[in-house]
């Protein structure tokens, strides 16, 4: 049952490849296929990766029975009985694993379930798994099974491992920029078992939608290790979302687009207020400044404008008396005493300074503060957003071009 034979998806619940608590677990981790030697145990993650990601569910969840977890570890040597065992662990941690794949795909690789677009039938609306690679329809049967899985077992949160497993429940692959933050899953229908066979029940249009946190695969950790780091801090941010079902985003105000007299009125606030930093973030192009953003607290902040590179010969400002009473306002509360927090100043301060402007009190720095503590990770923005906020994916929300983005790193 390795390589393209059929899948095992709909023959009945001999052909289940679930691991951990079956109703309503706080976590549900879902793998991309079944590696070599689970198939035989009927077990998601007992293999290679599955141990290195049992390590690092030790590591996210230390306060979980620990000599447990430390039992089940030692069990490993013996082969892939040890699973077994893990039940315990997973009903205490409330955590489930399941895969979109029951089977061992050949060679191990999910592109060999795959074709081109035009050998799939008139209809087919599924994504691509991989760059120009589309599932055959002989295995679709195996989606629709770990989505009716899924909305039997109504997990609080989906960890989807890996590009396959977002493409089952996001219908997207591009990990790289999705790990780490929070978003919502495509609606995914049920499965009704009848004697057995299992029929697809409704549709996308009909079914339920889950929070689902996008990390790595175990598998790419062991390939690249320094993704290892990076995937127990995911792991730690499901344990904090697991908590509650829905997505929470921070309620923020932010004034863009100001008058004149509206900056006056919010730098006034933010002076007499004196709160405990004052965040200060620009974004460029063409060599100069496009706008700069302060944030004053972690739900208030204002963006100004000065120009777009869309319409380089027009100003935000509507006169240039205007536009350089906006620029005394900014030095302004640039050369507050108040701590100034950046990221990667240096390059803030390069174009900050070349406008004439010496702010002050510009005592930290985000990405150093982060890099100092965790200097095996990465420590862009985009990283950090995805770490430590509730934040969608926001570089994702607009397209921009490479020579038009900040360098926040």
């Amino acid at each position: 049952m390795t390589g393209l034979a059929p899948t095992g998806g709909l023959f009945g619940k001999e052909f289940s490849c679930w691991a951990g608590p079956k109703a309503e677990p706080k976590i549900l981790l879902l793998g991309e296929a079944l590696h070599q030697g689970e198939l035989e145990v009927r077990k998601p993650f007992i293999g290679s990766p599955g141990k290195e990601l049992w390590a690092m569910l030790g590591e996210a969840f230390p306060e979980t029975s620990p000599e447990l977890h430390a039992e089940i570890t030692s069990l490993q040597r013996y082969g892939p009985a040890w699973g077994r065992k893990r039940e315990e662990w997973l009903a205490a941690a409330g955590i489930a694993m399941t895969s979109v794949f029951n089977f061992v795909p050949a060679g191990g690789k999910i592109e060999a379930l795959c074709g081109s677009k035009k050998e799939m039938s008139k209809g087919y609306d599924h994504p691509a798994i991989a760059h120009g690679k589309y599932l055959h329809e002989r295995y679709l049967p195996d989606l629709f099974r770990v989505h009716g899985e899924i909305s039997s077992a109504r997990p609080t949160l989906i960890v989807a491992a890996g590009s396959t497993a977002c493409w089952a429940v996001l219908r997207a692959t591009n990990i790289g920029s999705i790990r780490g933050t929070v978003s919502e899953s495509v609606k995914l229908a049920a499965n009704t078992a009848a004697g057995t066979e299992t029929v697809l029940v409704g549709s996308r249009e009909e079914g339920l939608k889950f929070k689902v946190l996008p990390t790595f695969h175990p598998a790419a950790v062991m390939y690249a290790w320094a993704n290892r780091p990076i995937m127990v801090m995911d792991l730690m941010k499901a344990r904090r979302e697991s908590v509650f079902k829905e997505i929470r985003r921070p309620a923020r105000k932010v004034l863009i687009n100001p008058s004149l007299e509206e900056m006056r009125e919010w730098i006034e606030q933010t002076l007499k207020a004196s709160p405990p930093s004052l965040s200060v973030d620009i974004e460029t192009a063409a060599g100069q400044i496009t706008c700069i953003g302060f944030g004053r607290s972690r739900t208030s902040a204002m963006v100004v404008p000065f120009w777009s590179p869309s319409s380089p010969e027009a100003s935000y400002w509507p006169s240039l008396a205007a536009e350089l009473e906006a620029w005394r306002l900014v030095e302004l509360i640039l050369q507050s005493p108040i701590p100034k927090l950046f990221q990667n100043g240096m390059y803030d301060l390069q174009y900050i300074t070349k406008m004439g402007l010496r702010p002050k009190a510009c005592l930290e720095d985000s990405m150093l503060l982060h890099h100092s503590l965790f200097p095996e990770m990465k420590k862009g923005l985009g990283f950090l957003g995805s770490v430590y906020t509730n934040e969608p994916a926001w570089k994702l929300m607009r397209a921009g071009k490479a020579d038009t983005e900040k360098k926040d790193e």
